[in-house]
């Protein structure tokens, strides 16, 4: 039975990508931040007769202790661990001169260096074994910029750039780094992101219109997040799998529109798309 660590399991493609592993035949350890918010990976695994083949573990990746603690709790539970996805990930709303610091640096600690510090955490094991998959959900907003998410979308760029290089570390010790890179999926994190708009902003008119449109576009086009989950059990299973999955319709179109288009109509196609011209 192979072995796979998933972060960020309480909802969406972290817990999907659970079911479906074990469904698959792979032991799974499920790491949350917040134990208490389990139910719902529970109730599915339980309706699916799966809670054997998941233990469930609290793993904070945006703290190296919680990191390191649930990585030794795991390996002493397993012979050998055969992949991690690194699913959490967290995002921030609005326009940068509006933002915080703080918000800044919790999304960049928990989208970016979570996963290298996690990915630190288990390389000696790989290296023993010389094999490993590193899967890593990155976004569409790896390759792509979006109206009022610029720091979730330096957070993928982040990872985009650090995956192609490490690759390069790891190759000659049999260790797979892949990206998965979903466009809209129906997933709680169009809902918990916070919304930054704050009264008297000099971009509040833009904002709102860039939240209206970015809803109408979830609420039409986000898919079934199952087809994300598929797809990482399939690069997980492939003999050979490649570096880059583009997961969706609009994953793909952007990948084959950035080599192709220039910046500038790019973003010109994506302020019509949004409705943003009537703002101004």
């Amino acid at each position: 039975m192979p072995t796979v660590l998933i972060t960020g399991t309480s909802t969406g493609i972290g817990q999907v990508t659970t079911e479906v592993l074990a469904a698959r035949g792979w032991r799974v350890f499920a790491t949350m931040r917040d134990l208490t918010r389990q139910d719902s990976l529970q109730g599915a695994l339980e309706n699916a007769d799966l809670r054997d083949r998941v233990t469930i573990c609290q793993l904070d990746v945006s703290d190296a202790d919680s990191i390191h603690g649930a990585v030794a709790s795991i390996l002493a539970q397993t012979e050998a661990i055969d992949a991690v996805v690194h699913n959490a990930g967290i995002a921030v709303a609005g326009a940068l001169e509006d933002m915080p610091q703080s918000e800044i640096r919790r999304v960049m600690e928990t989208n970016f260096f979570g996963v290298l510090e996690l990915t630190r955490a288990l390389l000696p094991t790989f290296r023993a074994q010389k094999s490993g998959r590193i899967v890593i959900v990155s976004s569409q907003a790896g390759f792509v910029g979006q109206p009022a998410n610029s720091i979730y979308c330096a957070s993928k760029w982040a990872l985009e750039g650090w995956a192609e290089s490490i690759a390069y570390e790891l190759d000659a010790f049999g260790i797979h780094v892949i990206l998965i890179e979903p466009g809209p999926y129906k997933t709680q994190i169009w809902r918990s992101t916070p919304r930054l708009a704050p009264v008297g902003s000099a971009y509040l008119p833009w904002l709102r219109q860039v939240f209206h449109g970015a809803d109408q576009h979830e609420a039409r086009r986000a898919r079934d997040p199952v087809e994300v989950a598929i797809t990482i059990a399939d690069a997980l299973e492939s003999p050979r799998p490649r570096f880059r999955y583009a997961v969706g319709f609009f994953a793909r179109l952007d990948h084959f529109l950035r080599g192709k288009i220039p910046t500038r109509l790019i973003r010109r196609g994506t302020t019509r798309y949004l409705g943003l011209p009537r703002t101004r």
